[in-house]
């Protein structure tokens, strides 16, 4: 009997070392694609997307959250009174996202909204990766994104409000943004966003339709974290007036700053930034606050990946 399951895990044990090593034969001669990973290390960059997409039945949950302006007016009374802006919470949002394809992937999420000019936000996005850098041939990845917000809210009395609503289609915008970036060496990433944002219902001196121009950079400090920055610039009717910066109807530009650092298949960033809202078409075309004026906050982001 002692035999017969010493013959039985003999074989089995040869059988798997046959597997093996036919799994290794078949490696040598497979065609390594050559593709330069984490060009960026999330599917987000700061407020915007990067290149990066989820793999293939992967699914990401994903918290973020703002708080308040840290020292508007550069008043220092302010670190009393709401510690730096911990206190206010500008905007909270919660989202699932999952990889269909290793280039495709999908996502759902829900948000408080910054209340300018709504609240109450479902989003949805498609993100599609057409190309992706590789070591040889390819120098750049390009990814295509389109996606939709759903204000919930409800309806202000206030017809002069765009939160008024006046039909059910003024609750929705839109957005396609097209993202090619680069990285260059180990240590040195750049990415350029073209951005079409559409919302079916402004404000009277609002535009419809604006296109805004994003850019980012990152920076690895070691394998596992890195410092970004990012800027939209978004092209409007009503232009940025430097001299009137102190107008809390004066639009400005999305500006952030963030450190961010990966472990055990979570992603963190914590950020600096003068947008209150999360999603396209909230921080172009509603970014408010200026940096100028400490009217900047701390905010933060945590993805957790689940692989099936």
């Amino acid at each position: 009997m002692v035999r017969k399951y010493v013959r039985v895990c003999a074989i089995c044990l040869l059988a798997i070392s046959a597997y093996a090593q036919e799994d290794e034969f078949d490696e040598l001669f497979e065609d390594d694609p050559g593709y330069v990973e984490s060009v960026f290390s999330s599917t987000r960059v700061i407020n915007g997307h990067s290149t990066e997409t989820l793999d293939k039945n992967e699914l990401e949950f994903r918290i973020e959250h703002r708080f308040g302006d840290m020292l508007p007016g550069w008043d220092a009374s302010n670190l009393a009174q709401s510690w730096l802006g911990f206190d206010q919470a500008a905007d909270i949002r919660f989202g699932f996202e999952y990889g269909i394809t290793d280039n495709i992937m999908v996502g759902i999420g829900r948000s408080k909204g910054s209340g300018a000019p709504y609240s109450s936000l479902l989003d949805g996005l498609v993100k599609y990766r057409i190309l992706r850098q590789k070591e040889e041939g390819m120098p750049v990845s390009l990814t295509a994104l389109g996606t939709v917000a759903f204000s919930y809210m409800k309806a202000v009395d206030d017809l002069s409000q765009v939160a008024s609503f006046p039909d059910w289609q003024h609750r929705f915008g839109y957005c396609a943004q097209v993202n090619v970036s680069r990285k260059f060496g180990s240590w040195l990433s750049l990415s350029l966003s073209p951005t079409l944002v559409h919302r079916n219902y402004v404000a009277a001196d609002d535009i419809n339709t604006m296109f805004a121009l994003g850019g980012a950079a990152r920076v690895a400090v070691t394998k596992k974290m890195g410092v970004i920055v990012e800027y939209f610039h978004a092209f409007r009717d009503q232009p940025f007036n430097f001299f009137d910066r102190n107008n809390p109807n004066t639009y400005q530009n999305s500006l952030g700053i963030a450190f961010e650092f990966e472990t055990f298949g979570h992603n963190f960033t914590i950020n600096l930034t003068n947008s209150r809202g999360f999603g396209e078409l909230q921080y172009i075309p509603y970014t408010f606050s200026d940096w100028m004026n400490g009217e900047f906050r701390l905010g933060f982001s945590i993805g957790r990946k689940f692989s099936f």
